[in-house]
């Protein structure tokens, strides 16, 4: 029986997913990670903590497939999905030089300034937490002359699952300034000062890239003819997964970060809204990633006291709670604005009304994220389905149907699943 893999490497955690030709899950793991540290105000995170969490998921994932009555070596295809627009730098032997800059880091003030100068107005690169930015900032650090090459999350694992590097995705490689129009790097990306032999080959998602590493294959029990496969962002994973397919359906990951996704008829691009467009499977969609969502929650209520306090939450009356949460300082999308502040006051005495405030905050900016979408040249929104931690809550989802005032449904599967159906698509 043909099998599918998906690695999901998301801020948390790693999860990987297996289906069958039917597309049907067979089996599905997860592990925990620590959260990344901040390094002069920047979240940053050590590379090997994702080797770790990947090697301990895939082992784990073995033993599942195992008690199901199947094996890992029936794994014909698997793709790796990451968080878009971490990036690190890699020696030839695919060692890190450089801790992972993660997405939602940014103050890269000084980078680009020199990525204004020569980039396009309508280019994502630009602003100061783009992937472009983060890298410029990179190339500057000590032991980065012994780099080879510059990775993604999801290229990292993929290049050592397939034993080289060199080799990126569509999706990933958006905010470093690829032209998907044209398909290529652009010329003024040199200009920028930019290291260009660190830049991969692009391909597709879904392209395969070529065979397992013979040392991987057996560290893990893969069969040697095992493909490896061009994957994606985490975002668009988790938009596979959400089964949307028609102009106007909207996915919605609610994680540590709020990342939306609209399929439109035409790309949507404005980099001082934080909005760009992928192409997928001939497809735009249109989105962007916002710094509010689960990480916020956090910064104010433990994981246990939030599952405590639901049900003492009234999802069908608004508290008149104006809130805007962000874990940190700084925003994306739908206002891009570094030095955004966290708006959490006043704090009423009941921690579920509290609570219940912060849910509705996180959803009116997803409500003004599809607006600015729409608003951009994008279709209304006509539905959205949710993956992630929060599509776990219903009360959550129950509020954010009354502030969208669209039908909202929750995905039954996440993004791991949607990385597994990349790998299966290549296949065909």
């Amino acid at each position: 029986m043909p099998l599918f893999l998906g690695i999901d490497i998301g801020t948390s955690g790693v999860r990987t997913s297996v289906i069958n030709a039917q597309k049907r899950e067979v089996a599905a793991a997860r592990v925990e990670m620590k959260a990344p540290d901040k390094v002069d105000g920047r979240a940053v995170q050590d590379p090997w903590i994702w080797d770790r969490a990947v090697n301990d998921c895939l082992e784990q994932q073995a033993g599942r497939l195992a008690d199901a009555g199947l094996s890992i070596r029936d794994i014909v295809a698997l793709a790796v999905d990451g968080t878009s627009g971490t990036l690190m730098l890699a020696d030839k032997n695919l060692d890190p030089v450089t801790l992972g800059l993660m997405y939602n880091s940014g103050n890269f003030f000084s980078e680009a300034e020199v990525i204004a100068q020569v980039a396009p107005s309508d280019s994502i690169a630009l602003g100061p937490s783009s992937a472009l930015a983060r890298l410029l900032f990179a190339q500057k650090l000590p032991d980065a002359k012994h780099a080879a090459f510059v990775f993604h999350q999801a290229d990292w694992i993929a290049a050592k699952l397939l034993g080289q590097g060199g080799s990126s995705d569509e999706n990933n490689v958006l905010k470093l300034g690829y032209d998907l129009q044209s398909t290529c790097w652009p010329e003024w990306l040199g200009q920028t000062g930019v290291r260009t032999e660190l830049l991969p080959a692009v391909h597709p998602v879904g392209d395969t890239l070529g065979r397992i590493n013979p040392l991987m294959a057996t560290r893990y029990g893969f069969s040697q003819n095992t493909h490896i496969v061009a994957g994606t962002t985490d975002g668009n994973a988790a938009f596979l997964a959400s089964g949307a397919s028609e102009i106007g359906e909207a996915s919605t990951s609610l994680g540590t970060t709020l990342a939306i996704k609209l399929i439109s008829h035409q790309p949507v691009t404005c980099p001082k809204r934080g909005v760009y467009s992928h192409r997928l499977f001939g497809r735009w969609l249109a989105g962007g990633a916002s710094n509010t969502g689960g990480g916020a929650l956090l910064s104010h209520f433990s994981r246990e006291e939030i599952k405590t306090l639901q049900s003492q939450l009234c999802p069908f009356d608004d508290t008149g709670l104006d809130y805007y949460p962000l874990a940190g300082i700084g925003e994306r999308f739908p206002i891009n604005d570094p030095h955004l502040q966290s708006r959490v006051t006043p704090r009423p005495e009941s921690d579920a009304r509290f609570l219940q405030g912060l849910l509705e905050g996180i959803a009116r900016v997803e409500r003004s994220a599809y607006d600015t979408l729409c608003e951009l040249g994008g279709p209304p929104v006509r539905s959205v389905t949710t993956t992630g931690g929060g599509a776990l809550s219903d009360s959550w989802t129950k509020i954010r149907q009354r502030i969208l005032n669209c039908p909202v449904s929750v995905a039954r599967a996440d993004a791991a699943f949607g990385t597994a159906l990349v790998a299966h698509r290549s296949s065909h």
